[in-house]
């Protein structure tokens, strides 16, 4: 199903920060199969990636690399009304997280492939400092 600018427009911050979420998690995982690590090695360094405080400092760190429109929809999901709490973190960690899923969402919906690669790669080398 092909969503139209209209359809995209009318999806909330939450919904994109649903896809951002997968889209996001299997970057992580497809980039950890380069290592030679076992399954329940991959997990937990997946998790260093992917949990609400790594993806809070994440959003933090390449601010500056981000256009106008994106740190648009990254305040929209930070700002974003949500049903339910976190577990493992605070509540200001888990709202830049979702604020940076619906960004990656966002960018996933309209297509915007190789600006999510250059995010993610942003992402690697800050993360290999």
């Amino acid at each position: 199903m092909e969503l139209t600018g209209e359809d995209i427009a009318m999806l909330s911050p939450l919904q994109l920060a649903y896809v951002g979420d997968a889209v996001y998690e299997l970057l992580i995982r497809t980039y950890l199969l380069n290592k030679d690590m076992s399954v329940n090695q991959l997990h937990r360094s997946a998790t260093k990636y992917v949990k609400a405080k790594a993806q809070s400092e994440i959003i933090h760190q390449i601010e500056g690399l981000l256009t106008e429109e994106e740190k648009r929809v990254v305040k929209r999901g930070r700002n974003s009304k949500t049903h339910t709490s976190p577990k493992n973190t605070d509540m200001i960690d888990y709202k830049y997280a979702t604020g940076f899923e619906a960004l990656i969402g966002y960018l996933y919906i309209n297509k915007e492939y190789e600006r999510i690669s250059q995010i993610f790669d942003s992402i690697i080398h800050l993360k290999n400092e």
